[in-house]
């Protein structure tokens, strides 16, 4: 067998189902190795409770197990823990320990999945990169000078260097996608609604989804399985699937038309070379299965931008941060606090409008193709410092803009998105080779068809 960090969920749940290996001694595995990690992956390890837990697994008969009974995961810093702190990233909340679980914490253990703690993420996941004031940046495996990408840098660090099968991740402007290429992983963002974003967690922008960055497509569509059901309290949200998304990898999909862009819809930026690059080998692999992939111009508008800008600093200014305590954030996250306390309610209604009625538009006239392809980054994982080192927050936001200008518009649009590992740049003098994603999306709540076609360019 296969060394257990090298194994996807599926065949850890068969090799613990087939008693090849404990459910204690898979927990011990991965937290020995999260104890040597050097990537700045966790926040927080629980190891004492897997431990426990993973015992209480061993000492169950085999037909009483879960299905996932003993895999390992872990739990992105933003997302509520009851009784383990979720400090989102920030100096504020260090200490903060909830009382009560997200719906996907829950729905995960009832499953079986055992959490070995909490992952990295930058102060209330509001930036591309992953940084902050209590652990650092997190690192993509690859080149640790680099940064994982954010939001769910620490999530996507730890699945890449074999800290846990599969993390639990969230996405509002790219927040899978983005770390999911830098670290050469799968990253899933279900469609608007697909997934609770409950109990506690409102979805009043339509920005925000859960999701999940994991080894390979099958266990993407494992954890959307699990979590893709309709929870108490939900407002938005589509029925149970009667056929699980599992069961539609196994399905070849028929021919597909395929829209595909590689410039960004803001003028000032550009997709770099091995952005392209990844675009053109993904297509070729595209057409090599038998779909048609058309190229057409960057079917976005521009005017997007501003209005997203409106939506995603109101929800940061709504935070319940005492003045006083607001110099304590970082610089980055000050900047978004203060824009959106300059927004009016007016204002934002006006964004959340145009951005509804805008997408809705732009995706009736994309109704002949069945999925899109884009890179997922402009730019390949960048060092830590490239973010930050102005020492300004509008050059970090423009900068962020010039490292991500395509995942933005899947949040806007509530489709399905997903990044592959399916490129890598080469190595040059100063850098090793690194990993490039490409995103495919496909329509609103066409989740199954975007599994089918990832799988058969990711098997």
């Amino acid at each position: 067998m296969a060394e257990l960090h090298e194994l996807d969920a599926h065949e850890l749940s068969a090799a613990i189902s087939a008693e090849d290996v404990s459910c204690v001694e898979v927990a011990q595995h991965f937290l020995n190795r999260i104890s040597t990690d050097s990537h700045n992956a966790f926040i927080t390890v629980t190891a004492e409770r897997a431990l426990a837990q993973a015992a209480a697994v061993d000492a169950t008969a085999m037909t009483e197990r879960p299905t996932f009974a003993g895999v390992p995961f872990a739990v992105k810093d933003l997302t509520p823990t009851a009784g383990i702190r979720t400090t989102m990233g920030s100096v504020l909340l260090a200490d903060n320990v909830p009382t009560r679980d997200a719906w996907v914490v829950e729905l995960m253990e009832q499953a079986g999945f055992i959490s070995l703690g909490k992952t990295n993420t930058p102060e209330f996941g509001l930036s591309s990169y992953t940084d902050n004031d209590i652990i650092g940046p997190a690192r993509t495996p690859d080149d640790p000078s680099r940064n994982a990408g954010g939001s769910s840098g620490g999530a996507a660090a730890a699945v890449s260097a074999g800290l846990v099968p599969l993390a639990l991740a969230s996405d509002g402007g790219g927040s899978i996608r983005i770390p999911a290429s830098c670290c050469g992983v799968v990253g899933f963002k279900p469609s608007r609604g697909r997934v609770s974003n409950g109990p506690e967690s409102a979805l009043w922008n339509g920005l925000t989804t859960d999701g999940a960055l994991t080894q390979t497509v099958r266990d993407a569509a494992l954890v959307l399985d699990v979590l893709a059901r309709p929870m108490p309290g939900d407002s938005r949200v589509w029925p149970k699937p009667a056929e699980p998304f599992v069961q539609a990898l196994r399905e070849v999909p028929e021919p597909l038309t395929i829209a595909t862009w590689t410039k960004p819809y803001l003028e000032f930026v550009g997709a770099s070379p091995e952005a392209l690059a990844a675009v053109a080998h993904a297509r070729e692999r595209l057409e090599a299965l038998g779909h048609t992939v058309v190229e057409i111009d960057n079917p976005w508008p521009a005017e997007l931008e501003p209005q997203f800008n409106i939506v995603w600093s109101a929800g940061m200014a709504a935070a319940p941060i005492p003045p006083e305590f607001v110099t304590m954030l970082r610089p980055n996250t000050q900047y978004w606090f203060k824009r959106g306390q300059e927004a009016s309610a007016p204002q934002l209604a006006a964004a959340m409008s145009f951005i509804e009625t805008t997408t809705s538009s732009v995706l009736a006239g994309l109704r002949e193709f069945d999925a899109f392809l884009t890179p997922t980054l402009a730019l390949p994982p960048q060092p830590h410092e490239w973010f930050t080192e102005s020492g300004d927050p509008v050059e970090d936001h423009r900068r962020e803009l010039l490292f991500t200008p395509y995942t933005a518009l899947m949040n806007m649009s509530g489709q399905p998105a997903v990044s592959l590992p399916l490129y890598e740049s080469p190595a040059i003098v100063d850098r090793p080779a690194l990993p490039i994603g490409i995103m495919l999306a496909a329509h609103v709540g066409d989740d199954a068809l975007l599994l089918s076609l990832a799988q058969q360019l990711h098997p």
